[in-house]
């Protein structure tokens, strides 16, 4: 599907120069002299790749949709990574890396959507929020208050983030995966 440079959003995958890309950064400039353009950061989502692209607003580029499927992780091995279809239990092996840090949080059983490109996988995602038990954290420092400081803690995937205060060793807490920061104390 064509759109026009200036329909570009943060997230929209695209097909540019032969390869599949994913829009991470936009910011439509309109000099005082010249034609208005977007400027667009954008990275492969077959190879890493990043790359930066001045499209003229007049410009069309190919919008490409995605199949999605909901898969289940099983297990990792080493830096692979398995998961099984939950419509017909078909099993797929993925490196790491295709997930970023959010491979971390990988939990067994837990349920993910996987994004498809012509039946080839091309990204994992995963719930935005998990839940993670505190396994350290450092003590508090006397007169700090409640509202304005956090101290470090080490979740049980080895995940460092900054939590609450009165927030100790032991206690469950909801984690946001991607931005991996403390939301709130799980019930």
């Amino acid at each position: 599907m064509k759109i026009n440079a200036v329909e570009i959003r943060p997230g929209n995958i695209l097909e540019y120069e032969g390869g599949i890309w994913k829009t991470v950064k936009i910011q439509h400039t309109q000099p005082g002299k010249g034609g208005a353009y977007m400027q667009v950061e954008m990275k492969n989502l077959i190879d890493g790749r990043k790359n930066n692209v001045r499209f003229r607003s007049a410009e069309s580029v190919e919008k490409v949709r995605l199949d999605t499927t909901d898969f289940q992780f099983l297990f990792r091995d080493g830096d692979t990574l398995t998961f099984m279809a939950k419509v017909n239990y078909e099993q797929i092996s993925l490196d790491a890396g295709i997930l970023g840090d959010a491979a971390a949080f990988l939990q067994d059983g837990i349920d993910v959507v996987m994004e498809l490109w012509e039946e080839r996988p091309i990204s994992v995602q995963l719930p935005d929020q998990i839940e993670a038990t505190i396994v350290e954290a450092d003590a508090v420092v006397k007169g700090q208050t409640a509202s304005s400081s956090y101290k470090p803690a080490i979740l049980d995937n080895g995940v460092r983030i900054m939590v609450p205060p009165h927030i100790g060793a032991g206690t469950r807490i909801v984690v946001d995966v991607y931005e991996q920061t403390y939301v709130k104390r799980a019930d």
